[in-house]
């Protein structure tokens, strides 16, 4: 997902660990989330006042501020304006009511809702998906009487996957129960594979996932796990780095965020989804896929 997103649609760290191919040798990341400095106010290229142009500029604005657009002009896409900002094509609808990004990752946003549409459908398929994989097979970090539950696909060799378990603790006292998907991310039959295999058949999965995120060695165990089955489910929920955390809507909440950060996020979007209670679908709150510009 690109920065004008980001920036947009509620400032959450998207710090995560990029997916390797299959059976690529395991490397471990930064531990420290991205720095990111507050922008200037964007640049925008000279429009005539009140058309489609004027328009594609004012919907980006509403998105972001202060992202700089270099050029709007003509799309090949009929009732759509092409726009390039920071580096981006984005295409605007001529009312400038909605925003496309194209490619991996891409999604269409209503501006004046500032809703991500393709978010919507996607969760859906992501709740369905994740019911596949038995409470059995999660391994579960949790206060008391959790608030909120979010599901995180891990990896036991990203430096961001690392940081975020360090902080587990804040996260529980934040009243968030997490429930741990393995996603070996350089692939299955991978080194790093093998050590989320051994975490999964030892006798204590929250203290093997803990030691081995902790760089500590553990033993090497083989047994019938769903590890497999887990990264299978990762790759159809769209997952292009670790980690990534799904509400139990299956609405995905970036990759790394930190713990107060994602209890307000959290916090916001039970409270747009009261009222569902009435009959009327929630919406489905902002998208923040990993990776960066």
């Amino acid at each position: 997902m690109k920065r004008i997103i980001f920036a947009v649609l509620g400032a959450i760290s998207l710090s995560a660990c990029a997916q390797a191919p299959q059976g690529a040798a395991a490397k471990s990341d930064p531990a420290a989330p991205a720095k990111t400095t507050a922008a200037a106010k964007g640049s925008a290229p000279q429009v005539k006042a009140g058309s489609a142009d004027a328009l594609a500029v004012e919907a980006i604005r509403q998105l972001n501020p202060n992202v700089s657009i270099d050029k709007v002009g003509p799309s090949p896409v009929p009732g759509f304006r092409e726009a390039l900002a920071q580096g981006q094509v984005v295409y605007v609808s001529d009312d400038g009511r909605y925003l496309f990004l194209p490619g991996s990752g891409g999604a269409l946003f209503d501006t004046q809702a500032k809703k991500n549409l393709s978010e919507n459908s996607l969760a859906g398929m992501r709740k369905d998906l994740l019911k596949t994989i038995p409470a059995s097979e999660r391994i579960v970090f949790a206060p008391a009487n959790p608030k909120h539950t979010v599901t995180i696909f891990t990896d036991v060799e990203c430096g961001y996957c690392r940081k975020l378990h360090s902080e587990i603790a804040e996260y529980n006292r934040q009243g968030i129960a997490v429930e741990y998907l393995a996603f070996p991310r350089m692939g299955i039959g991978s080194e790093d594979y093998k050590k989320m295999v051994s975490v999964w058949c030892a006798v204590d999965r929250r203290k093997a996932l803990t030691d081995a995120k902790s760089e500590q060695t553990i033993p090497n165990k083989d047994c019938k796990n769903t590890v497999t089955m887990q990264y299978n489910v990762g790759q159809r929920v769209g997952l292009t780095g670790t980690p990534m955390i799904l509400t139990s809507e299956g609405i995905q909440l970036g990759g790394y965020v930190p713990p107060a950060q994602l209890r307000e996020a959290l916090d916001k979007i039970a409270a747009e989804s009261k009222p569902a209670a009435s009959g009327a679908k929630p919406t489905a709150a902002v998208a923040v896929p990993t990776g960066g510009l």
